[in-house]
């Protein structure tokens, strides 16, 4: 059992939690919850031993791994995917190399009555105990098994890591945890740079295989499937529910219930006192009982209700202007970079209106794809945009197009029209710029803040196409709900790629699947293309074996 015992962090003076108290059990499956800037990164920190905090401590047993996948990682260039994997074995090799040193030394050493020698038995025998005690296994296979897991082919693991982008960088370290089985899983953000099929693939290894996990995540779909426990930070206080996100959601709107119900009996309660006050203050045969009063309201403990994401605020795209019936028509295109085939054959309709979601593995076509819709590259074959198709494109480039020298406000204040401009700061803070952020210049935002500013302002622009690769990465669940329902909304056409199954379940209507150079289309939701993926998945693993 891990225990967090008393824990408080001061930024400045300024308090972001205090007190902060609770223990992890094995086979707990935690969900850390709360606002952004509440604190959630930084106690995972602290919990993993990166931080120290102001105040209180964390105590763990003395032989308990605990291991932490940050959001962001540095790697070194100098090793293979799969010698980088291997290094989560690398103190039970670091073991097994020292036993055979102390047994070397025994062997060919003969003060055989020394205080040294002695202590070279006592350390072989302790390390011989603790070595022979792990399951006996082939690492080698292990590796394997769990570097194509979570996406990689079995051509990439020889190659050098200096040759993968950051989020396949972050696979191999996310490999490395699972491979040392800890005690506590602590996870920022996992799901970011994995697809659907290696997202669900994490999801059946740390409900099988984990023992204790925590994470951070706005995935709603795969904190649900995984979580058994859910601890929200608000207001610098933590609450501990025995239950999934989804569960504790209704608790929670229950406990705000409650509180505000308690703030305004109290505040009814306190107006009565004043009103008695103010009315006897100089009433001599009064004196005892306005003194009590006051007291009362000295000692009194003002309820406070916890802080609730106005995630209602109701964000609409501007009516789409009419396009021509198909504003995208795709006949046996292909495309080729040398004897790399990304897809060929590939023959589709986008009809107007229709919201399509493209799925599959990293790597095989989808953003390529959305690149030959916007003519950024040459292809083989027929692509035709229709008529009068007015195209909104969102890349994860699209942050570097923005004038840096505009400050956040003044970047949405220059293109909003019409009642939004009443809104600009509510739609700001919904997307994570609040207070004194809305007047920082674009030039000093973080990568996560441009992206999260592009997206605002591609909510304000009058298109009937709208192109999406990947826009959730850098938002909250709150941002999400709120871009997702602005997109239902939307009454253009929508192409949208994404590995969140959550935000484009009732978004999506068909499924275009890239995988084996293809194409295929599926007329339905993303629910059923999963269903049917499920087993298609079974019958590639049977035929494996």
């Amino acid at each position: 059992m891990i225990s967090v015992d008393a824990v408080g962090v001061e930024f400045n003076g300024n308090a972001l939690f205090n007190n902060v108290t609770f223990n992890i059990n094995d086979n707990d499956r935690i969900a850390l919850m709360g606002k952004n800037g509440a604190g959630k990164s930084t106690l995972l920190k602290i919990v993993a031993g990166k931080n120290t905090p102001t105040s209180g401590k964390i105590s763990a047993p003395k032989e308990a791994v605990i291991a932490y996948l940050p959001q962001h990682l540095l790697t070194e260039d100098n090793c293979s995917v799969f010698e980088e994997a291997s290094k989560a074995f690398a103190k039970i090799q670091g073991m097994k190399t020292r036993i055979d040193e102390l047994n070397h030394q025994l062997e060919t050493r003969t003060d055989y009555e020394s205080d040294a020698y002695s202590k070279i038995i006592e350390e072989v025998s302790e390390l011989s105990e603790k070595f022979y005690s792990i399951e006996d296994v082939n690492y080698d296979a292990e590796v394997e098994k769990t570097l194509i897991g979570l996406g990689f082919e079995r051509s990439d693991l020889n190659k050098p890591t200096s040759q993968f982008s950051g989020g396949w960088r972050m696979r191999i370290e996310l490999a490395k945890i699972l491979l040392q089985k800890p005690d506590l899983i602590l996870l920022d953000e996992p799901t970011n740079h994995l697809d659907i099929e290696s997202v669900q693939w994490l999801e059946d290894f740390l409900k099988t295989s984990a023992k204790a996990v925590m994470v951070i995540s706005h995935d709603k779909t795969f904190v649900d499937n995984l979580t058994n426990r859910t601890i929200e930070i608000t207001r610098g206080k933590v609450y501990d529910y025995k239950t999934n996100y989804s569960h504790y959601l209704e608790l929670r709107k229950e406990r705000r219930e409650q509180q505000q119900k308690q703030f305004d009996d109290q505040a009814k309660e306190i107006a009565e006192i004043k009103q008695f006050i103010e009315r006897f203050k100089g009433t001599y045969s009064k004196t005892l009982q306005v003194q009590s009063r006051v007291k009362m309201l000295e000692k009194m403990e003002i309820i406070e209700v916890d802080e609730v994401d106005t995630s209602a605020l109701n964000i609409k795209f501007p009516p789409a202007p009419r396009s021509g019936n198909y504003p995208v028509i795709v006949d046996n295109l292909a495309k080729r970079y040398g004897d790399h085939v990304v897809f060929e054959g590939a023959s589709f309709t986008v009809a107007r209106g229709e919201k399509i979601a493209l799925v599959g593995k990293n790597g095989q076509g989808k953003s390529t794809l959305v690149k030959a819709i916007m003519g950024e590259i040459d292809f083989d074959g027929t692509l035709q945009v229709g008529h009068n198709s007015m195209i909104g494109y969102f890349a994860q480039n699209q942050a570097s197009l923005l004038d840096e020298n505009l400050t956040v406000f003044q970047t949405i204040d220059e293109i909003a029209k019409g009642d939004i401009r009443s809104k600009i700061k509510d739609l700001l803070g919904a997307f994570m710029f609040s207070g004194d952020a809305i007047d920082k210049k674009v030039k000093v935002l973080s990568g996560g803040e441009k992206t999260r500013l592009a997206m605002v302002k591609l909510l304000l622009q009058p298109v009937n196409l709208l192109i999406l690769d990947e826009p959730t990465n850098h938002l909250d669940i709150r941002s999400k709900d709120i871009l997702k329902d602005a997109l239902k909304a939307f009454d253009g056409t929508l192409i949208l790629v994404s590995h969140d199954r959550d935000f484009l379940d009732g978004l999506a209507d068909k499924v275009l699947e890239f995988g084996n150079q293809r194409i295929k289309e599926h007329l339905e939701d993303i629910n059923g293309f999963l269903r049917n993926k499920k087993m298609e998945n079974l019958r590639e693993i049977e035929r494996k074996v």
